[in-house]
Formats: structure tokens, sequence, C-alpha cells
């Protein structure tokens, strides 16, 4: 079977892009926007609606496997690409990609993406692109194979069929309150994100911030069902080090003042200084670790900036400069950069957390829920989108499927034991 030919059809994410250096230095909100001018390059506005680009191939047998292109929330922030300019990727689509696709053996997952995502003119191509034209590789390899795209990965690295789920994590955005109700109520499994991206939300010395992690977990004994203890997991944004100084010593002591407020809970603290490159990033969240680990600390850390690409990846997860790693889907790139990814944090003895971005599609999270469950990642994100049950339900469902199809799959003789997280009951 052969890529005969490419459609593109111009689309919008879940969400939108905002300008995270305005936001830090303080722009005012007003209502759901942002007022004042932008920092960052190819913003024509703080907060500006995200875009997307689907791309089809359009195979031998007029299947058409779709995959969608687009930035995350912060583009140009945290040594990432610049904003997603959907007639830029359709010039390189045309130009680049629809003299190489026909050559494309697609029922291989990864020698596929080797051919058609090479390197132009000695330079990567944009990792937007990478990201949309993966997922529909990856598509067009499971058809062609007559299987899921988990198992499609499963056949690319080797890899048993999954035995189990992947925990999801949902984000609240601003509707903290509201959103973390709804997630208690839906039994989440590592909450709620937060969104303390600005110094009105961390407050002064961090208090802001610590009144909200101690009232999460007043609500989930307050709401959730008996014995519910989910990961509380917090993206800061760099606000720690913002507000307190980049000394790793006194970071590591706020972290573990936040975690002394909420005894019980194993509590994630995502991107909590930014040091200005990966090399520096690496360096101080290493000493972070070891100070968190010496304690006996039940937090942990999550890298997300200046951990992008997949060499990224490996630098933080070989030094053990993080507890996990938030495999940020678009930054990464090609979804076999994304399984990678889990892999190389496996090796290390690391967390990997598959994320990705509120400006995601339906379509691009559905995607990362197989690459997530064949690699037995430790956690992926609710997506796309901000108002947290549109995210739940399209990963949450995506798995259950998945898990449903690898269940009526298993030797009749191998189901004493069903997966964990699918149905008791396959119908013949």
């Amino acid at each position: 079977m052969k890529i005969v030919d490419i459609v593109l059809a111009p689309g919008t994410g879940a969400f939108f892009y905002d300008d995270q250096a305005a936001i830090r230095a303080g722009a005012a909100q007003d209502g759901f926007l942002y007022v004042g001018e932008p920092v960052t390059p190819g913003l024509a506005a703080i907060r500006t609606p995200a875009s997307s680009l689907s791309i089809g191939l359009v195979l031998s047998d007029d299947t058409v496997a779709w995959g969608d292109m687009m930035s995350v929330q912060y583009s140009g922030a945290g040594g990432r690409d610049p904003l997603f300019n959907a007639d830029a990727m359709s010039t390189l689509a045309k130009e680049v990609l629809a003299p190489r696709v026909g050559a494309a053996d697609i029922s291989s997952f990864l020698d596929a993406c080797a051919l058609v995502l090479a390197p132009l003119e000695g330079k990567r191509l944009p990792l937007a692109l990478e990201y949309g034209v993966s997922q529909a590789l990856l598509r067009a390899a499971a058809h062609a194979g007559r299987k899921t795209m988990a198992e499609a990965v499963c056949d690319s690295f080797g890899l048993p069929l999954p035995s189990r789920g992947v925990p999801i994590y949902a984000q609240s955005g601003d509707a903290r309150e509201i959103n973390v109700d709804k997630m208690i109520l839906k039994n989440v499994d590592v909450l709620p994100h937060g969104l303390i991206n600005s110094r009105q939300k961390f407050g002064v010395g961090g208090q802001t911030f610590l009144d909200f992690v101690e009232w999460v977990a007043a609500r989930i004994q307050k709401i959730g069902r008996p014995g519910y203890r989910p990961i509380l997991h917090f993206d800061v944004y760099g606000w720690i080090g913002l507000e307190l100084g980049l000394d790793p010593q006194i970071i590591a002591d706020f972290i573990c003042r936040v975690a002394d407020t909420v005894p019980g809970f194993t509590v994630n603290i995502e991107s909590p200084g930014d040091f200005g490159s990966t090399e520096a990033q690496v360096e101080n969240y290493a000493r972070i670790v070891s100070i968190l680990d010496g304690r006996g600390s039940n937090a942990r850390i999550v890298v997300d900036e200046r951990c992008n690409t997949l060499d990224d990846v490996r630098q933080f997860a070989e030094a053990r400069a993080t507890h996990l790693v938030q495999i940020k889907t678009p930054d990464v790139g090609s979804l076999a950069d994304t399984a990678k990814a889990v892999l190389i944090c496996k090796q290390n003895d690391v967390g990997a957390y598959v994320g990705g971005s509120c400006t995601e599609t339906d379509l691009s999270a559905r995607a990362t829920v197989h690459v997530s469950v064949a690699t037995r990642a430790d956690m992926m994100l609710a997506k796309p989108g901000m108002g947290v049950d549109e995210g739940i339900s399209i990963v949450g469902n995506e798995q259950s499927r998945l898990l449903a199809l690898l269940e009526r799959r298993r030797p009749v003789g191998d189901k004493s034991q069903p997966l964990q997280g699918a149905p008791r009951v396959v119908l013949r």
C-alpha cells in the first residue's frame, strides 16, 4: 500500500496561544483577554486563538490517514519553536513532503518517519510539521497492518503488548475551583495543574499558591470518594524561582514546604524555575532533585521549559535532573521521538509524562494515547482544551476503546487476568 496524494485542511486548536513573556511581565487580564502589547515575536496579541493544519495522507485504497499540526500554548518561550504558521507549513508540505511520501513504506512507522521527515538542507523540519505528519504516518501504518496505533508502535520498537492503562492527568486552566470539583467527581488520577502563571496567582512569598494547594487537598477529602488519593500536580511556570530567587536550596526548601502542607499526598511541582538554558536547567534541577531525595520528601519536580526535544529529554534523564519529564509532544516533534523519549526515561529510572498542550486537537490527543499506552508512560495529559470534561472524555475514552480491543485480541488461555483498566467482559 502506498501514499498517492496529500490533502491539507486548515483548522483550529482547542485553546489559545499566549505570550508567556508578556504575562510574566505583569500583563493584566480583562475578562478572558490580556491587556497590552505582545512581547514574543509572531503574536498579534498576548492571547491569540490557536490554529492548526490537518494533513491527510491519501492511500492507494482511498483511505485517508489524518494528522494535525499546531504549536503549544506558550510558543517561542523556554527554547521552543516560534509560533505556528499554517501558511508556511502548507508550503512546506506541498514543496517538500509531497515529493517524498510516494516512496514511503507505510507498513514501517519508523522507516516512513525517517524518510518523510528527513532534514531539509541539513536543518530539521519544523517540529509542528513533524508532529502532525507523524500522526498521519502512524495511522497509515496501523491501517496497513490492520491493527491499532498502539500495536504499530509496539511492533516498531519491539515492545510487548501493553498490560495496563496509563494514569490520566487533567489541567484546570483559570477556572480552578470549578474544574477541581469536576476532576474530583470524575476520580482523575492526577490533578489539578492550577495554571500558576503570574505573580498574582503565586502570591507574595508563594502564599497564594500554598493556600490553593491546601484547599485542593481539603476539597478532595470533602467531596472525593473514600480512599481517593490522586497525585497533586501543580504547574508553577517558573514562579518559585521568579519570586524567591534561583538558588536551588531555596527552591527545594519551598517545595518541601508545599509537600508538608498536604501530608499523605504525592506532590508534583512542574517548572519550579527557569535557569535560562538547557545546560543550566539540567545542572540546577539535578541539585534540587538531590536535596528533595536526601530529605525523603514526598514532592517531585517535573521539567517542562528547556526540555523540548528528544536530545533534551536524554540530557535530563541521564543526569537525573528531574523526577518526571513532561514529554511535550508538539515540541518533541515526531511521535517516533515521543516513544523514544518515554523509553529513555524508563531506562534511566525517570518518570515519563506524555503531555502536550491545551492548543492541540482531538486527533492529536487520540494518537498520543496510543503512544503512551504502548510505551507504558507513567501518566498522560487529558487534552485538548482547558475545559476538563472534553479532554478527560477524549483521552479516557480512547484509552478505554484501545484496552478493550487489546483484551479481545489476547489468546483465550491468557484471559485469566484482564488488562488493568479494560472491560471485564469481551464478547466473541
